[in-house]
């Protein structure tokens, strides 16, 4: 090989999507591709996604939905943060949904419409305190919502939350999460909305809280194969993203040599080391120095020393191995590869961090692979 690459596997997202869907049941499923389809690569997760029968489509903001559309994605698509002075109209004008948090966005996004009538879905904060109308504001934003809906101004299509804890199934925080959720609904029919879709959980409440389905699951993390709860739930995922870079070179040390920055590991032994031309640069994780295993000759070997920022050093120890061999980073796991999960819990952070934070210099190329197991 000659140059570090992500290699996606569509069929892999498929196969996700297919799984999640049917699990769901009859709630829909909405998959999020927002980030760049979690570092997959935004217009083909979705294509993917829509491939397996995904009815929705989430993204972050309004550019990204816009780019969506661009790329010719014409069914149901949600985006959910802006700031002020988004383009409203532009989100209205391509048939997106778009999410609503205050009576001031709400304002803001007729202004920006005029005559046009647009799609709006509003979230209700019930205890993430992040993005969301809080209680307080509830009534209010529902009833200024339910009166631009009469006046023929909006149609409002979804009223929704987010969890804070529900890869912890036993969490209070997820019971009264849903108790609120289920109290900003009772609120909002008693004031005359009748949404389209209702929906609260994301992808590790889809797998481990049935009564949190409602009409509707977003997953994000799940359609690329990454368990949202590890240990905890038992779909069989499948991984679609690999991370690979060919050896740049391959040298001796005798016991005593140091590595790379600071000296933080020396040699116990004579070993012989691999140069891989990736760092913290293209996304790896310097927090993966010294803890974090790669895949060489199909033989699991550790980093040592820090991790640069354009390269990292691989203790090869008897495998043979010379400069051009592909050195795998983390993959699926089938060959015994680390995997996403396993970097995750070497850096003491989330499979999240490491799929969407990996690029630079990377290139990105996908494959199909139907036939596999």
């Amino acid at each position: 090989m000659t140059g570090a690459e992500i290699v996606v596997d569509l069929a892999a997202i498929r196969h996700n999507v297919d799984l999640l869907r049917r699990t769901a049941a009859p709630a829909g499923l909405m998959a999020v591709v927002k980030a760049d389809g979690y570092g997959h690569g935004m217009v083909e997760a979705a294509r993917a996604a829509r491939g397996a029968g995904s009815e929705w489509i989430g993204v972050a903001t309004i550019a990204e939905a816009l780019a969506l559309r661009a790329a010719g994605d014409t069914g149901r698509l949600l985006c959910w943060l802006t700031t002020p002075g988004e383009d409203w109209a532009a989100a209205v004008a391509a048939d997106v949904d778009v999410t609503i948090y205050s009576e001031v966005e709400l304002d803001e996004l007729l202004a920006a419409v005029g005559e046009r009538s647009a799609r709006v879905q509003i979230k209700v904060d019930t205890g993430l305190s992040r993005g969301g109308a809080p209680r307080e504001a509830w009534h209010s934003v529902f009833a200024a919502a339910a009166a631009a809906e009469r006046a023929g101004r909006l149609a409002v299509t979804g009223i929704w939350s987010h969890f804070a804890c529900s890869d912890e199934p036993e969490h209070p925080a997820n019971d009264a999460q849903q108790a609120a959720y289920e109290d900003a609904l009772e609120l909002a029919r008693g004031l005359g909305l009748q949404p389209e879709v209702r929906h609260l959980a994301n992808s590790a409440a889809a797998m481990l809280r049935p009564s949190s389905r409602f009409d509707l699951v977003r997953c994000g993390i799940a359609v690329y194969g990454c368990d949202p709860a590890p240990g905890r739930t038992d779909l069989p995922l499948r991984p679609a993203m690999t991370a690979r870079a060919p050896l740049a070179m391959v040298k001796e040390v005798a016991v005593g040599a140091s590595v790379s920055y600071g000296h933080t590991w020396t040699a116990d032994r004579p070993t012989r080391l691999g140069l891989v031309p990736v760092g913290y640069g293209d996304g790896i994780p310097r927090h993966a120095s010294n803890v974090a295993e790669v895949s060489v000759g199909g033989v699991r070997r550790p980093i040592r020393g820090r991790i640069c920022m354009d390269q990292l050093v691989v203790d090869l120890g008897e495998v043979e191995a010379r400069a051009g061999d592909e050195v795998i980073l983390f993959g699926p796991g089938d060959h015994g590869e680390p995997t996403a999960q396993d970097w995750a819990e070497a850096c003491g952070t989330i499979s999240y961090e490491i799929v969407t934070r990996i690029g630079g210099r990377f290139t990105r190329r996908y494959v199909d692979h139907e036939d596999r197991p």
